[in-house]
């Protein structure tokens, strides 16, 4: 059972980072009236009421950030490895969306190019793969009687059981011997790869999907608190084995990171509602997506992605197909069509002439259908 200590730190995080969070946005918002600095031109998409957005300052995910990191530093172990990744996670991806924001306001619209983004990914992935492979006080917590002995490597994950009859755990070194037996030393170069790709591909699908008022923000919380309830459960011994997941020993501190997000989250959409008075910017939705990636492999559930972060996946997808069907037609009927009206595809339920805070909560509530169902098929 979660110890009241970490309750009692928690409930004084949310609360410090909500009210932060809420007294930075509004000077933000104040700011930027006199001075117009951080307001980032708007791309003309031909959809209705775009034009209301211009004016509005961007780069609130920079308050996210420190509205989540302050109370993490005062309130957590800082000696915990995991509250470590998260803190470089967050800086190093908000620091990627920073760089990405201010290029779009004072230089370039385009901002950062996709190669350049995807690079700073990848060099993410690569350490995060790496410090969960290698380091031992995360992998032999989990993995005890088995890494780090004799000839014996690996990296053990969840899995749905109707994947694996009686059984939900999964470790990455089987694929490897599939084709050769002990080849599981070398478990690490199919690892750090697939953490690579979650990674990527989550935190660009965050990336996309903010193009809608409190879309990003609002999906992301429920997400959070999806991830804070399999957070109390891997890390009980009791709760782990009973619900069929895996024991992760210290896990329980990132309870303090996540709902100290969640906080700064909340505090975000109180001025990202429609009409919204602020935009996180890349700086927000690039670092969102990088956190629950990140958490996602911590919690060892990174293969229920697609369900959990089915939202990110649908707009990814949206944009994937867009561009493929579009070149398709480019060159085998030398006409250009498009699959959607637009994409990403909350543009195109714009286009169809749905009011984009309808969009907005539908969404939601389709997130929190996926959250239950990712909660059912980790347990089942």
């Amino acid at each position: 059972m979660i110890n009241h200590y970490i309750i009692f730190r928690s409930l004084i995080s949310i609360f410090f980072s909500f009210f932060l969070s809420f007294y930075l946005y509004k000077w933000m918002i104040i700011w930027n009236k006199k001075n117009n600095f951080i307001t980032e031109n708007i791309r003309h998409l031909g959809i209705k009421g775009e034009k209301k957005k211009i004016g509005i300052p961007t780069m609130g995910g920079l308050i996210i950030i420190i509205s989540t990191l302050i109370p993490t530093v005062l309130f957590s172990y800082l000696n915990n490895i995991y509250i470590i990744i998260l803190i470089i996670t967050t800086v190093w991806m908000g620091l990627i969306g920073f760089l990405d924001d201010f290029i779009k306001i004072k230089y370039n619209k385009n901002g950062l190019s996709i190669i350049e983004k995807i690079l700073g990914q990848i060099i993410i992935g690569v350490f995060i793969g790496a410090i969960m492979y290698f380091n031992p006080s995360i992998n032999r917590s989990v993995n005890k009687n088995f890494l780090f002995e004799k000839n014996k490597y690996g990296f053990k994950t969840t899995i749905p059981r109707f994947f694996k009859k009686n059984k939900n755990e999964f470790n990455y070194s089987n694929l490897l011997n599939w084709f050769k037996k002990d080849l599981d030393k070398y478990t690490w170069i199919i690892f750090i790869p697939v953490i690579i790709f979650i990674i990527v591909f989550i935190s660009n699908g965050s990336n996309i999907t903010d193009g809608i008022d409190g879309l990003t923000a609002g999906v992301s919380l429920i997400i959070l608190v999806t991830l804070i309830l399999i957070s109390i459960i891997s890390s009980n011994k009791n709760y782990s084995s009973y619900l069929h997941c895996i024991y992760v020993p210290n896990i329980d501190e990132t309870i303090i990171f996540s709902i100290s997000m969640i906080g700064s989250l909340i505090g975000f959409l109180w001025y990202n509602t429609y009409p919204a008075q602020i935009f996180m910017g890349d700086t927000g939705s690039l670092t969102l997506g990088g956190i629950i990636s990140v958490l996602l492999i911590m919690n060892r559930i990174e293969f229920i992605f697609p369900i959990l972060c089915g939202i990110f996946l649908v707009e990814n997808l949206s944009v994937i197909i867009q561009v493929l069907y579009f070149k398709y037609t480019k060159i085998q009927y030398k006409i250009e069509k498009k699959f959607f009206l637009m994409s990403p595809i909350h543009h195109h339920f714009q286009k169809l002439g749905y009011h984009e805070n309808k969009i907005c909560i539908r969404f939601i509530i389709f997130q929190i259908i996926l959250s239950i169902l990712s909660i059912i098929f980790i347990i089942m």
